[in-house]
């Protein structure tokens, strides 16, 4: 079985060329089935935020440590997760991690069966640890599957199916958990309200056995398969005076970019669902806001199908500070309306997020040679920034309202359009 190639730095090189163009598509295909499954998954806990909160009864700072503890996941298993794979390869790395991801689904059982929160967090920090080593593997493996000036086309294109996850995650996570959770009246005895919260927290043991399931089945299907192997090549820009990625400051800029960007996407992202239950915004149901959702995270997959064909001919510097421009605006209508107005504008950042994570992550590891694969984990554990700032707008939700909290995003969309413009550009 032909392998990947582990070197010093597996990241930095060229798929051999001796496999061919057609094992570039080939492995391009394969890599996009794990783009969706850790879409779907992220996803999935957009609906998760509303229905621990309620079955556990939570206020919103609460309820955010559930992306504290995913998210949390990925800054610190990062950077081992990169010293893993640059030992065993993309291919046994991606491997791995399907595999640490179906523990994690699988603990959702055991938390759902003794109805305990902190079991509920565990099981989230398992799966996002494999969930992690997929991301440090999969996305500068897709960046060298081809000619280096559509490496950001290549991700845009992963990160679309990506897209049709979380499109796809809260139809299913609002059909199968939210529409399983059960209504106390006001004649219910404590030992069934006990019994019927215990029901809302069995709710999700079908979804997330479905998805281990899933997470083996692909651990199984990569470890067959015969990838085109990534041999380093030193011919790139070597690193200045020195052995570390942080020396290089786009890097550096575009990890805070990448902090920001997904601290911004997860925050407005997990309180859709009670913003748009609100009585001054659209007063839905969970179940009904959760469909509702899916337009947010589509408008996310229709701009990077969109993205990965018109980035061919546009800088992506200057895309990525247009599309975060508009995010901000999108922001501030939200946060100064109510009604209808209020809701489309806030799902409509969706649609303008899109091309964000892959191409700072593509633009923040240019020209980084052999060290790439360093760079690679540095940006991963700035995705921490998925776990941090959906608890700083929690705890603004509490204080000032869910209506204002949604100001907080606007700054982190500043800060990527400045990168758009100047940030990403070599010292």
């Amino acid at each position: 079985m032909a392998g990947i190639a582990t070197s010093s730095a597996p990241a930095s090189g060229r798929a051999s060329t001796h496999q061919g163009q057609g094992n570039y598509q080939f492995a391009l295909v394969a890599l996009t089935s794990l783009f969706f499954m850790w879409g779907f998954i992220t996803c999935l806990n957009d609906i998760l935020v509303p229905h621990l909160k309620s079955v556990f009864h939570l206020n919103y700072t609460q309820s955010m440590l559930i992306q504290l503890c995913f998210f949390g996941s990925y800054f610190i298993v990062s950077l081992p997760a990169g010293a893993l794979v640059k030992r065993i390869s993309y291919k046994w790395g991606i491997v791995v991690g399907l595999v640490i991801a179906a523990v994690g689904c699988a603990l959702f059982i055991p938390a759902a069966s003794y109805r305990v929160y902190a079991l509920f967090l565990g099981a989230l920090f398992v799966l996002a640890a494999g969930i992690t080593v997929l991301q440090v593997a999969a996305n500068p493996y897709v960046t060298v599957l081809g000619p280096p000036d559509t490496a950001a086309s290549r991700l845009n294109l992963t990160q679309a199916f990506n897209s049709l996850g979380t499109t796809l995650a809260p139809l299913l996570g609002a059909m199968l958990i939210l529409s399983a959770a059960t209504i106390a009246t006001t004649n219910t005895t404590p030992e069934q309200l006990d019994a019927l919260r215990l029901a809302d927290a069995g709710a999700v043991k079908f979804p997330y056995l479905l998805l281990a399931l899933a997470f083996l089945i692909l651990a199984a299907v990569f470890a067959a398969l015969k990838l085109p192997e990534v041999e380093d090549e030193e011919t790139i820009e070597p690193m200045r005076g020195g052995g570390s990625a942080l020396q290089y400051r786009h890097l550096v800029l575009g990890a805070v970019g990448i902090f920001l960007y997904v601290g911004a996407e997860v925050s407005v992202g997990s309180f859709l669902v009670n913003f748009l239950s609100q009585p001054d915004i659209a007063q839905l149901s969970e179940a009904d806001a959760a469909h509702y959702v899916s337009y947010f995270w589509g408008g996310a997959m229709i701009g990077r199908f969109i993205g990965s064909l018109v980035m061919r001919h546009i800088d992506d510097g200057k895309a990525l500070a247009f599309n975060a421009a508009i995010a901000a605006i999108l922001l501030l209508v939200t946060v100064l309306s109510t009604g209808h107005v209020a809701m489309w504008s806030v799902l409509a950042i969706g649609l303008f997020n899109s091309i964000m994570f892959p191409t700072i992550f593509s633009l923040a590891l240019h020209g980084l040679g052999k060290y790439t694969s360093q760079g690679s984990s540095i940006l991963v554990l700035a995705i921490v920034g998925g776990a941090i700032l959906p608890v700083i707008q929690g705890t603004l939700a509490d204080t000032i309202g869910i209506h204002l909290a949604f100001l907080m995003p606007i700054l982190c969309y500043a800060y990527i359009a400045f990168y758009g413009l100047k940030g990403h550009k070599p010292a």
